[in-house]
C-alpha cells in the first residue's frame, strides 16, 4: 500500500490532467452560456450568504466525521474526533480528484490504519459503512424523483435516462448491502476476480504467492469485513444515530446549495431543485473526470432550464457551490495529505 505522499507522487500528473479538462468543460460551457452574463451575475453575488455556505460546508464535513466516529466505535475504537476530522479531509481530497469519487475511503481507511493501529479491514469497513448510509436520504427522494420528472417539459428519452441512472444507483447501493452481509456471495465474486487477474499479478512479483494462500487471506478478510458490517447495521443505537445524522447532512447539502442560489439573487423552487441537485449529485459518482466537473453543470443548467431558472444563474450558483463544497475541501485535503505522508514517512525511516 502507498503512503499518501507516494499516491500524489505517483499520479500527479492524472490529477493534473483531470482538471485541466474539468475546467475547460466548465470554461466551454460558461462560454456558450455567456461568460460576461455569468461574470455579471458573479459579481453582484451576496458575500455574508457565501460565507454562511462556508459555515454549512464545514458543519456537513463535522456531522460527516461524527458518524465516521460512532461506526469505528462499533468495529474497534474511536481514535478521536479531531484526527478523524483531519483525515476527513484527505479522505474528500482522495474523493475529490479519482474518478467515481472512489479514493477517498480507501485512504481514510490506510490513514486510520497506520496512524492509529486500528486494522485495515475494519477501518475500511467503518468508511464503506459510512458511506452506505449516504444512500438512505436518497432513497427517500428517489422514487419521488422518477415520479416527478415524467411530469417536466422534457424529452421522455431524458426523462428515462434519469430514471434509469437513479435505478442503478439505488440497486448498486442496495447490491453493496447485500454483499456486505453476506459474505458466501462476496466471498465467490472476490474469488472469481481474483482467479482471473492471478496470473497477471503472479508476474509482477517477485514472491513466490499460490492461488490457495490468495483464497485463504481473501475468506479471512470477507469474514473480517462482513462481520463488522453486519455489526454496525445491527447496532440499532448505531444505525439509528447513523440515518439521523444521513438526513441532517443532506438537509444541510441541499439548504446550501439553495443559498448559493440565494447568493446570486434567485429563489429556485426548492423541491424541483432538491431533485436536480440530488440527480446532478449522482453524476458525480460515475466514473468519469473527479468530481464530474463540467458534467454536472451541463445536467443542471438543462433541468434547472425546466423550471424556469436561467443557464446563467444555474452556472452561477454552481460555480459558488464548487468553491465551497469542491474546491475548498480539496486544497485543504490536499494540505493534510501531504502533512499525513510526511508522518508517515518519517515514521517509517525511524522504525528502519
Amino acid at each position: 500500500m502507498e503512503t499518501t505522499s507516494e499516491f500524489i507522487r505517483d499520479h500527479k500528473w492524472e490529477i493534473i490532467i483531470t482538471f485541466i479538462i474539468g475546467a475547460f468543460l466548465i470554461f466551454i460551457i460558461s462560454f456558450a452560456v455567456g461568460l460576461n452574463d455569468i461574470l455579471e451575475v458573479l459579481s453582484h453575488s451576496n458575500l455574508n450568504i457565501i460565507y454562511l455556505t462556508i459555515i454549512l460546508e464545514l458543519l456537513l464535513i463535522v456531522a460527516w466525521t461524527l458518524r465516521w466516529s460512532l461506526i469505528l466505535d462499533v468495529v474497534d475504537h474511536s481514535p478521536g474526533f479531531k484526527k478523524l476530522f483531519l483525515m476527513m479531509f484527505s479522505s474528500l481530497f482522495g474523493n475529490n480528484v479519482t474518478p467515481g469519487a472512489a479514493g477517498g475511503e480507501p485512504l481514510r481507511a490506510y490513514l486510520v490504519n497506520k496512524l492509529e493501529g486500528i486494522p485495515f479491514d475494519l477501518a475500511f469497513v467503518s468508511a464503506s459503512a459510512d458511506r452506505v448510509f449516504e444512500f438512505f436520504p436518497f432513497l427517500m427522494v428517489s422514487l419521488f424523483a422518477i415520479y416527478l420528472i415524467f411530469t417536466w417539459n422534457i424529452s421522455i428519452w431524458s426523462a428515462i435516462a434519469i430514471s434509469v441512472l437513479i435505478l442503478i444507483t439505488m440497486v448498486f447501493f442496495g447490491l453493496l448491502i447485500y454483499v456486505g452481509i453476506n459474505k458466501e456471495i462476496a466471498e465467490r465474486i472476490i474469488i472469481s476476480i481474483a482467479r482471473s487477474v492471478f496470473p497477471f499479478f503472479k508476474k509482477l512479483t517477485k514472491k513466490e504467492v499460490t492461488f490457495s494462500y490468495v483464497t485463504e487471506q481473501i475468506i479471512y478478510y470477507v469474514e473480517r469485513f462482513s462481520t463488522g458490517f453486519l455489526t454496525v447495521l445491527q447496532n440499532h443505537k448505531m444505525f439509528t444515530l447513523g440515518l439521523i445524522i444521513s438526513i441532517g447532512m443532506w438537509l444541510i447539502d441541499m439548504v446550501r446549495m439553495y443559498l448559493c442560489f440565494v447568493a446570486v439573487g434567485s429563489y429556485p423552487p426548492f423541491i424541483p431543485m432538491v431533485i436536480i441537485y440530488s440527480i446532478a449529485l449522482l453524476i458525480t459518482i460515475l466514473p468519469t473526470i473527479p468530481g464530474a466537473l463540467g458534467l454536472r453543470e451541463g445536467v443542471m443548467i438543462g433541468l434547472f432550464l425546466v423550471v424556469g431558472v436561467p443557464a446563467d444563474i444555474v452556472l452561477a450558483a454552481s460555480l459558488i457551490d464548487r468553491l465551497v463544497s469542491y474546491l475548498m475541501p480539496t486544497v485543504i485535503g490536499a494540505i493534510v495529505t501531504v502533512y499525513y505522508g510526511k508522518i508517515l514517512k518519517t515514521k517509517e525511516s525511524e522504525s528502519i
